[in-house]
């Protein structure tokens, strides 16, 4: 495929759109056009041992769920291992692609994978996403009625106001009189001004409607699980459980005050990678995610809500198989897709 066209149907299958605002998603590294991609390469980290890994497999793009380009880079020289991946890359004609939180967001993605570690259950975003697109300009719309007399007038210095758009007019009749219909949306700073304009008039003023546009909840999108378990398991079971789902020999446990690894977990808050903020505050029985501040588990746990770290990326790179058979589906088996043999959380139990 080419790279363009492999790049929109990834796009496609996870909007980059669905990150988080603060996130680097999406093509990050792009060699010169035309790029024809036959192997997809999957990772969870790009580190500069997987990256040899794929040279020698002849990759053409490096799908890597972290974005190793996070931070900006002032130069792109051989001194650190971000700026070397870089060069490796553009010297062996690999694109990179990145993304990240918005495989967390997507139905079927991360965190989906994750609580399948849990045994049956239903599980609902703990924060759903919304349409990106909709609506498609301004927070706020503004409607009011104007007669003849003050409409040109209004009209002309709301005009002037930055960040007003889908201004509309259309003939109404109040209170038996002819009038026109005025609405437009904006932006909460744009509001003030064209507030701050109408008060001039205290009919228009008082007679003047404000609405909220809020976009709509995406289904089943969004960060962060809860999980509630079809029928309660001890959280010594939930232990066992999570270890297989992750083929993890061991994870770290803080039991909730009041609590023991005998007591029934029968909702559990889920999240993949870091999930202090995600989870901070969900009334659940458990916190299941790869890693949370000291401070962050104290809170849990005097809440009494039991917890289970896993590391930060093993909570992740078990997607991947999952992903290659999801990818291949929605590519139409066009390119090899190869997962990372050399990708590995980079901690472990000495």
């Amino acid at each position: 495929m080419n790279l363009r066209e492999l790049v929109s149907a990834l796009n496609d299958f996870a909007s980059p759109s669905l990150a988080e605002s603060w996130d680097n998603v999406g093509l990050l590294v792009e060699p010169s056009p035309p790029h024809t991609v036959n192997t997809l390469f999957l990772t969870n980290d790009l580190t500069e041992e997987v990256m040899e890994e794929a040279v020698q497999k002849k990759a053409d793009l490096v799908l890597s769920y972290h974005p190793p380009i996070f931070t900006p880079l002032k130069r792109v020289t051989w001194k650190t291992w971000k700026e070397r991946l870089v060069v490796r890359a553009l010297e062996n004609r690999i694109g990179i692609y990145s993304p990240h939180t918005a495989y967390d967001a997507i139905p079927h993605g991360v965190n989906n994978w994750l609580t399948k570690g849990l045994g049956t259950c239903t599980s609902v975003p703990l924060h759903p996403s919304t349409a990106p697109s909709s609506p498609a300009e301004g927070t706020h719309r503004v409607e009011f009625c104007a007669d003849a007399e003050h409409l040109d007038a209004v009209l002309s210095k709301i005009k002037d106001v930055p960040e007003v758009s889908c201004l509309t007019t259309l003939p109404a009749r109040v209170e038996g009189e002819e009038q026109t219909r005025v609405s437009l949306n904006c932006s909460q700073k744009a509001l003030l001004e064209v507030m701050a304009l109408l008060s001039q008039n205290s009919l228009l003023y008082h007679k003047t409607e404000i609405l909220l546009l809020q976009k709509p909840l995406l289904p089943h999108t969004g960060m962060g699980r809860l999980c509630t378990l079809s029928e309660p398991v001890s959280l010594s079971d939930i232990i066992e459980r999570i270890k297989g789902h992750l083929q993890l020999p061991h994870v770290r446990v803080a039991v909730g005050a009041g609590r023991t690894l005998e007591s029934p977990v029968k909702k559990a808050a889920v999240c993949a990678g870091s999930g202090g903020s995600v989870l901070k505050g969900t009334e659940a029985d458990l916190y299941l995610t790869g890693e949370m501040s000291h401070h962050d588990v104290l809170d849990a746990v005097a809440n009494g809500v039991s917890v289970i770290l896993c590391e930060h990326s093993n909570t992740e790179r078990g997607f991947l198989s999952e992903l290659r058979e999801s990818l291949t589906i929605h590519l139409q088996n066009k390119i090899n897709i190869v997962v990372s043999e050399k990708d590995r959380d980079p901690l472990q139990v000495a």
